[in-house]
């Protein structure tokens, strides 16, 4: 059998002009980077906002499992299905990160006969996106430091300093430092630490931002310390706002590529969901909302995550509002949350199936809160059987949510033209009426404990008093109607990664809490979750290397 690096390097990719002509952006719109790849200029971007809107469809999933989902291949395999059917669909997904591609999880272009290409090139360096907004991020990190080496007229407190370094790797040695050792040439020393870049808010900010105004007015916002009397001191306080913004400029262009079977895709930004809000760029949906009837996009990891930051944080942002959800799911991922071992995952077992649907239960009936018409897309592997998959129709059935088996990965469009067909139906029918989860004028710690008690079912949300004392601050300096963005394990709707299916009762542990005043929403770091992951013992960087020829082997 094929693997994804493999089909990618079979295919026979068009030029980018003719992918663009498709969705209708002129070649001077374009800034190619190579023959497959190009960014869209600001300038189109912006001539489009008088035109309607299409259809906006959020993929989601069920809680990642070692299984495996198919997330992102779905995404590609709905949009090229629509395409096949002569339905003007574009899709658009958050760039990979270099920490997961080379740790654990892999790139994130799809997979099989579903990707969007060039794929190494989108999983690497692609269009050098992720650099500059890590660059960005340093340059500030930097202007702070320089700062108090000269004289520090703001006040700044060097215990207060809340802005954090970012590298786009996980590296676990860089998650507390020491800086500035070395004496008095070197600065004054303090604790510091590294984010992973995709979970900085300059990536949120960047990816929240409708224009190059708003984006220098956010990164303007960010607060990087505070002074011994409390006081806020941030990136325009230091004048490093509009250098940040510059760094970014071009960047904040969408990044137009395809898919193996020549659908065009925007694909851009990528913050994590586990961490950050876990979704494309506003410019990139926006884009294609203006050029396509039917937008196809993904939320990170399982609904609890990606998709209700999506809803509670990117739509209320943005002004969006989704038609219909996909939900993904495999028996093989169900029969894990049921409790089967993965190296028996080949045996059926209808009862681990129908124990793991509570999991997937929770997360249709979790996109039903929100208003949202849902169908389930249920990825096919050759080892399910008839009556796996039957337990799952029939468990949908009570909630009048339809299952499609999905083969898209072996079989392309044609294999998730059913799916397609559903999704049309559900956004004909006119049934959507979404609302986000809470309102803005909820208290921070309501917030919060909504999203615990609606989406995880949790008992309560245990918040020590210092937690709680940040919140205060937070609401005190008019903060209190922003949306809150939990960070916490993408594997439970707990904060504890071995609670599969769908506990109850359990307690969500607060563990902190930082006001990302730029993007524009509080993250609350829940249980043991990290902003800078760690590689595994034996990473996927061991199997990647160059082949006689100089192409890259190993990337999945």
């Amino acid at each position: 059998m094929a693997t994804d690096l493999e089909i990618a390097r079979a295919a026979t990719l068009r030029p980018i002009r003719e992918i663009a002509e498709k969705a209708a952006i002129p070649e001077d719109a374009l800034e190619p980077y190579g023959r497959y790849k190009a960014k869209v200029s600001l300038d189109f971007v912006n001539a489009q906002k008088g035109r309607p809107d299409g259809a906006l469809v959020l993929v989601t999933g069920i809680n990642p499992t070692a299984a495996g989902e198919g997330k992102t291949t779905t995404t590609v395999g709905l949009g090229d299905a629509l395409n096949s059917l002569g339905t003007r669909a574009m899709i658009a997904l958050r760039e990979p990160s270099l920490g997961p591609c080379f740790g654990v999880k892999g790139g994130a272009t799809g997979g099989g006969h579903a990707q969007v290409l060039p794929m190494e090139e989108i999983n690497l360096h692609f269009t050098g996106d992720f650099h500059a907004i890590t660059a960005a991020n340093n340059l500030l990190a930097a202007m702070v430091d320089n700062h108090l080496y000269w004289g520090n007229e703001l006040g700044l407190d060097a215990r207060r300093i809340v802005w954090r370094r970012a590298v786009d790797m996980n590296d676990r040695a860089l998650r507390s430092i020491n800086a500035a050792l070395g004496g008095v040439p070197n600065g004054f020393p303090r604790e510091d630490g590294f984010d992973i870049t995709v979970a900085s808010e300059v990536m949120a900010v960047f990816c929240l931002a409708k224009d190059l105004a708003d984006l220098q007015a956010r990164l303007g916002r960010i607060i990087v310390g505070y002074s011994r009397d409390g006081r806020a001191i941030t990136a325009r306080d230091l004048k490093a706002d509009g250098a940040m913004a510059a760094l970014l400029r071009d960047a904040l262009a969408p990044n137009l590529v395809q898919t193996l079977e020549g659908s065009p895709a925007l694909v851009h930004g990528g913050p994590f969901a586990n961490i950050a809000h876990g979704c494309n760029s506003v410019i990139a949906t926006r884009l294609a909302l203006k050029l396509a009837d039917v937008v196809v996009t993904e939320a990170g990891f399982g609904a609890d995550l990606g998709a209700e930051k999506f809803l509670d944080i990117k739509c209320r942002a943005a002004g969006l509002a989704p038609k219909a959800c996909v939900v993904v799911a495999t028996t093989r991922a169900l029969k894990l949350h049921g409790g089967v071992a993965k190296s028996a995952l080949g045996t059926e077992d209808v009862a681990a199936v129908t124990r793991g649907i509570s999991n997937l239960r929770r997360h249709v009936q979790n996109m039903q809160k929100f208003g949202l018409p849902v169908v389930v897309a249920l990825n096919k592997f050759t080892g399910d059987t008839e009556a796996e998959i039957a337990a799952v129709r029939e468990a949908m059935r009570p909630l009048g949510t339809k299952v499609i088996l999905c083969t898209h990965w072996a079989d392309g469009a044609a294999g998730a033209a059913d799916l397609a067909r559903a999704v049309l139906e559900l956004i004909e029918g006119g049934s959507a009426a979404f609302e986000p989860l809470y309102q803005s004028h909820v208290s921070l710690a309501g917030k919060i404990e909504t999203v615990a008690r609606e989406i995880y079912h949790a008992a309560s949300v245990a918040i020590p008093p210092p937690v709680a004392a940040k919140l205060k601050r937070f609401e005190d300096a008019g903060f209190g109607d922003v949306p809150v963005c939990i960070a916490k394990t993408q594997y439970s709707f707990s904060a504890d990664p071995t609670l599969l299916g769908a506990p109850e009762g359990h307690v969500l542990p607060l563990r902190d809490v930082r006001l990302s005043a730029g993007a524009g929403f509080v993250v609350a770091i829940a249980g043991e979750i990290m902003t800078m992951p760690g590689l595994p013992r034996h990473p996927a960087a061991e199997g990647i290397g160059l082949d006689a020829e100089g192409r890259i082997e190993g990337l999945f």
